[in-house]
């Protein structure tokens, strides 16, 4: 396949990733009957399935074995564990509790987040133009912050847990199959746990289908699957600016679809952040620095 025929397809399966994200909270919506603990312990179930398989299928068990057996690696992805699943709690509680416009600002934000982790963590360098963009978020931030009295957690916490993630996984250095499996894996006690002790909501009458509770592994794998094929097909600073079409699409649909209304602080909030993202791509498109989130 030629160069450009594999920057094509690396393009298209971007595209998918992020819109697969992007939808995220139809399906989640689709599964409102039953609680966010129990969401979150099937996902875990089902994604620790389909892994299973993929590790299998691609021999990523050697690599699974030494990072289980090297205390440096168990200790960081228990870290990233606590961390994915705090996120995974809250975007879930915050699509069925009618925030998913607040959820949608939190991956907006999540970029600048980055930046200034890297700045704290790894010493990495803030230009002018980098300080300006975390200033605009920073403010747009604390407009919305303002007027709902002081509380912006569901925004600020996707943002910090998912960036604290990614930071870990960044340090760690291990690929998305053996991390993800080994993160899902941790969780899988407390998720049986969590299932064989409460009350069974599958057999609600108002309980979705079973295929439908099953496919949460899906939309948890799939799209890594498809971000890993279109990071290595294309330009990580290309990637980085498809990473705004999930958040993008979660706006749209709790606007649209779940009727969530968007009043005058949300576009001035709205507004600023995007003004800060909008230097931030502007800037790392002539650097090819920019770092592609990984929503998970």
């Amino acid at each position: 396949m030629s160069s450009r025929s594999e920057t094509r397809l690396g393009v298209a399966m971007g595209l998918g990733a992020y819109t697969i994200w992007g939808l995220l909270p139809l399906f989640i919506r689709a599964l409102q009957a039953l609680p966010v603990a129990d969401i979150l312990a099937h996902r875990v179930i089902w994604s620790l399935a389909i892994l299973l398989v993929l590790a299998t299928v691609a021999k990523r068990w050697p690599a699974i074995r030494t990072a289980i057996a090297t205390p440096r690696f168990l200790l960081a992805l228990v870290a990233s564990t606590l961390l994915i699943g705090t996120n995974w709690m809250i975007y879930v509680y915050s699509v069925n509790s009618g925030h998913t416009l607040q959820a949608s600002l939190g991956y907006f934000i999540n970029p600048l987040v980055n930046v200034l982790l890297g700045v704290v963590f790894l010493r990495e360098r803030l230009g002018r133009p980098e300080t300006v963009a975390i200033l605009l978020a920073a403010a747009g931030v604390a407009a919305l912050a303002l007027h709902q009295g002081g509380s912006t957690l569901i925004p600020l916490g996707l943002a910090i847990t998912f960036g604290l993630y990614g930071l870990v996984r960044k340090i760690v250095g291990l690929g998305p199959v053996e991390g993800l499996l080994i993160e899902t894996g941790l969780l899988l006690p407390i998720a049986l746990a969590w299932l064989l002790t409460m009350p069974n909501a599958l057999a609600r009458p108002d309980a979705p289908a079973i295929w439908l509770v099953m496919a949460s592994g899906l939309v948890t794998t799939v799209p890594m699957l498809l971000f890993v094929g279109a990071a290595n097909r294309m330009r990580y600073s290309e990637l980085g600016l498809l990473q705004y079409v999930g958040p993008t699409l979660q706006l749209l649909i709790a606007v649209l679809v779940f009727g969530e209304p968007l009043l005058p602080i949300h576009m001035l909030a709205f507004a600023l952040i995007w003004s800060g993202l909008a230097v931030y791509v502007a800037v790392t498109w002539h650097r090819g620095r920019v770092t592609p989130s990984v929503p998970e």
